[in-house]
């Protein structure tokens, strides 16, 4: 998906069309809740995560929500890992 983001950043930016990706850790969703199914394996979780938490939908959300808002006009191309810091282990 990284590498299909900034090719079609580059292909589609002539067409004033931004292209960028959302990269989410562990989530506490209805998706999750099995994975989650005890409170040891949602400790667990938790631990793996430098922020010492799994995420909640709302803070995807908000990522998603900023790269569709002006704020993010010149911003194409980009990967976002909202992921509490578990990718930078």
């Amino acid at each position: 998906m990284i590498l299909l983001t900034k090719c079609w950043a580059l292909e589609y930016a002539k067409d004033k069309i931004r292209v960028n990706c959302i990269c989410p850790g562990v989530v506490d969703t209805d998706m999750t809740e099995p994975f989650l199914k005890t409170q040891k394996d949602k400790e667990f979780m938790d631990n793996e995560h430098p922020i010492g938490r799994i995420g909640q939908p709302q803070e995807i959300g908000k990522a998603v929500l900023y790269f569709a808002s002006d704020d993010a006009a010149w911003t194409t191309g980009a990967v976002l890992a909202v992921d509490g810091g578990e990718s930078i282990k």
